[in-house]
């Protein structure tokens, strides 16, 4: 007899149900960029070089870091540079906020609130990661293996008040992709 922890664990949506959402493509190669950010103006710089990529309108881009880190301002300068106009605010409390850019379609989750990752499929969001647009996702880890692979993972880690250093890691081949168009 399996342990009550186990069974548990195989008691989410995901083991009931073939799933409807990922990539499932694999990167050829694992590919990891790392770059320091001095200043908010290199976060807009890093931005702007994201959104020209033409891979990123169906993506899904998780962001990691401590609270402060500043994932929600990097959200915030990549949906400028896409084109949105209006208030940009965290999806703290609501979880999502649906945004529109010329021609594209833009999700931005923060599931820091989750405290439990079933929570996920119960929001119904299993639609929308399988409909066309780009997905941004704070706190992925609350979402556990609920949520399809990243394309690119964005790990922001803080220096001081003003310096980050970030590792981006692609996890797909459209990750692979869009790690490759950017300048180190």
């Amino acid at each position: 007899m399996r342990p009550l922890l186990n069974l548990r664990n195989k008691l989410t949506a995901a083991y009931h149900h073939r799933p409807i959402v990922g990539n499932t493509t694999v990167a050829p190669a694992a590919l990891v960029h790392q770059v320091t950010w001095r200043s908010e103006d290199d976060t807009a710089a890093f931005a702007r070089q994201l959104a020209a990529q033409p891979l990123l309108a169906n993506a899904f881009i998780t962001l990691h870091g401590d609270l402060g880190a500043g994932k929600t301002t990097l959200v915030r300068h990549l949906l400028r540079a896409l084109g949105v106009d209006g208030r940009i605010k965290s999806p703290t409390y609501a979880v999502v906020e649906p945004h529109e850019a010329p021609g594209l379609a833009i999700w931005h989750f923060d599931f820091y609130r989750f405290s439990d990752p079933r929570e996920w499929e119960d929001a119904g969001f299993r639609d929308i990661f399988a409909s066309p647009g780009l997905k941004l996702a704070e706190w992925p880890q609350k979402a556990a293996a609920l949520i399809p692979a990243a394309d690119i993972a964005i790990d922001i880690e803080v220096f001081d008040d003003t310096e980050r250093r970030v590792t981006l890691q692609a996890h797909t081949a459209r990750g692979h992709t869009l790690l490759q168009g950017m300048s180190a």
